[in-house]
């Protein structure tokens, strides 16, 4: 802050001037210590200069009205939302977030540190505050190819960014527990002291292992119990209600007053239809108060307690010295806000927003390098007298389990079985690395007819198919191909719907509007081809190929077992 500026804070503080903005007479929230104060808030710049009774040149009488910092998400993916971030801005601060903490490892799969560096050029610049964190499992495992491979050599030039904050979801766990020589350098990367964790069902001395090598965070936890042991053993919980994962309900039972400080909120994977049709960080509030959690347990998470864990205190409270990230509510049960202001600006007035921009700022480049794919690739030869390894879905989690079934055949190879809904999975590498082709089983899906395919595949995000038939597998696969990566649906031939994602083969170059209509034909298709509504099938698809969450996954080099964090035969 300039010393004019203070200067101007200071004076409209003691009250001796007006202040720019006052929001006059609304019961405040006391992120500190949990309580609410009718008052008003003196804004000078882009700075909160006092709490109380206050006069200004501008004021906005929010009498009767709610009034609480600006929320941040403790960690997600810009690219899991399929729009570009200056688009995705303008969803968030619709919905009250003004901070986020976002790691592209999706993007950097794809292009490596250019890729990291679009992103913070595009953040550039816009109300809405983008902080980073370094892409540490890029790839996740060496049982996938990813586009690049980032060393803690290629990371170092980008710890210096004002914006990156530290490092990465370290997901792998196993090489971080045993002391492997590559994911130290990259946790002693300097700069770097903050470093976030990624451990399902990690415990015991293994968890102790894991936060020793300097990780304070978890947004894994898919039970209480789980996140007891994690906070207890130091690490900061991140509740997660994302697309795929619905952990929130799971995991508030863990918090208590005297833990709750260490607890913050996050979406990791959240889709855009769900985001503009239920909200972020805002629709984890409104569905931990409907379930009779205090209100104000969950607004620190949403704010002060997650400003800290990322040790920036200027943010999260309404105070004085603190930045004028404010939303405004008409009540503690529909947490949409009225208004928003961002650095002192208002931003969003009335639910409309009053900035604008164009989805991207940069042409994307192709990254569709996919060899020729040909029916013999998707070919399965049956093995007589033993079972497959099938991938089994579980409903509303990304985690997977494993069966083993005879499964269905036709002149010697294996075929999808629609009536015990075990379909045909295959990736292909899509980066021009090595042209692999890995092919298995999965059960969940519930489709009867054609293929879906998506170049949204977690994390080395390769091109990834399931169907009934071979042909329309393949026709989803050129498809993609032709249209610089997306999602696809499949029928007889033809393809009834398709996103394109031109950016990386993640993101759209098109506003909301566009994507949102797009996502809504597919999921119609996916619906008339018997995918059951409570499964969402395209985000399904995009966590199948993850080697790094349990129990079985298919990658373009095989079927991978979590579990042993090794590549293993279809047949058992």
């Amino acid at each position: 802050m300039k010393n004019i500026d203070l200067t101007e804070v200071l004076a409209a503080a003691r009250g001796e001037v007006p202040a720019d903005i006052v929001l006059k007479g609304g019961c405040i929230f006391n992120s500190f210590t949990g309580e609410w104060e009718i008052g008003d808030v003196a804004i000078v710049g882009e700075t909160i200069a006092g709490i109380g009774s206050y006069s200004g040149k501008k004021e906005i009488d929010v009498t009767g009205k709610y009034v609480t910092p600006g929320f941040m998400d403790s960690h997600l993916h810009i690219e899991s939302t399929m729009v570009a971030p200056r688009e995705l801005a303008k969803i968030l601060l619709l919905n009250g977030v003004t901070t986020i903490f976002a790691d592209p490892h999706e993007i950097a799969n794809v292009l490596g540190t250019a890729g990291i560096e679009l992103m913070l050029t595009e953040t550039e610049a816009i109300p809405l505050d983008v902080f980073f964190m370094l892409p540490s499992c890029v790839p996740a495992t060496e049982m996938e190819t990813s586009g690049t491979v980032l060393t803690a050599a290629k990371l170092e030039p980008l710890v210096s960014h004002p914006r990156v904050l530290g490092l990465g979801e370290m997901m792998n766990y196993p090489g971080t527990i045993n002391a492997a020589a590559a994911v130290l350098d990259k946790l002693a990367l300097a700069g770097c002291s903050l470093c976030d964790g990624h451990a399902p069902g990690v415990s015991g001395k293994a968890l102790n292992a894991y936060l020793a090598a300097g990780i304070s965070s978890d947004h894994e936890a898919t039970t209480a119990d789980e996140a007891m042991e994690k906070l207890r053993r130091g690490a900061y919980l991140m509740l997660r209600e994302a697309s795929g994962a619905h952990n929130l309900l799971a995991l508030l039972p863990a918090v208590t007053p005297l833990n709750c400080r260490r607890c913050c909120l996050a979406t990791d994977d959240r889709h855009l239809d769900e985001l503009v049709s239920e909200g972020s960080i805002n629709y984890l509030i409104e569905i931990g108060t409907a379930h009779g959690y205090p209100v104000e347990q969950l607004l620190q998470m949403a704010t002060l307690n997650t400003a800290e864990r990322f040790r920036l205190y200027d943010r999260g409270a309404l105070a004085p010295g603190y930045k004028a990230d404010i939303c405004v509510f008409n009540n503690l049960v529909n947490f949409q806000p009225q208004l928003v202001l961002k650095n002192g600006v208002v931003i969003v007035n009335k639910q409309k927003l009053l900035w604008q921009s164009p989805p991207l700022l940069k042409d994307p480049e192709n990254t569709m390098h996919l060899e020729d794919v040909r029916e013999q690739q998707l070919r399965l030869p049956v093995m007589n007298g033993r079972k497959a390894r099938v991938i089994r879905i579980v409903p509303e989690q990304i985690l997977t389990e494993t069966e083993y079934v005879q499964p269905k055949a036709e002149a010697g190879f294996v075929v999808s079985d629609t009536e015990r809904d075990i379909l045909k999975l295959a990736v292909w590498e899509r980066h021009g690395s090595n042209g692999n082709t890995g092919v298995g089983l999965v059960r969940g899906f519930g489709l009867q007819r054609g293929a879906l395919a998506s170049t949204v595949a977690h994390d080395s995000h390769n091109l990834i198919v399931v169907g009934v038939d071979d042909q329309d597998m393949l026709t989803a696969a050129v498809a993609l191909q032709e249209a610089g990566g997306g999602l696809a649906v499949v029928a007889d031939g033809e393809v009834k719907a398709m996103l394109p994602l031109p950016l990386a083969g993640l993101m759209s170059d098109q506003n909301t509007e566009y994507v949102q209509h797009k996502l809504q034909q597919l999921n119609f298709w996916t619906a008339e081809l018997g995918v059951p509504e409570n499964v969402n099938a395209f985000n399904c698809l995009s966590f199948l190929a993850l080697p790094v969450i349990p129990s079985l996954r298919l990658s373009d080099k095989g079927l991978v077992d979590v579990g042993k964090f090794a590549i293993v035969d279809l047949w058992e």
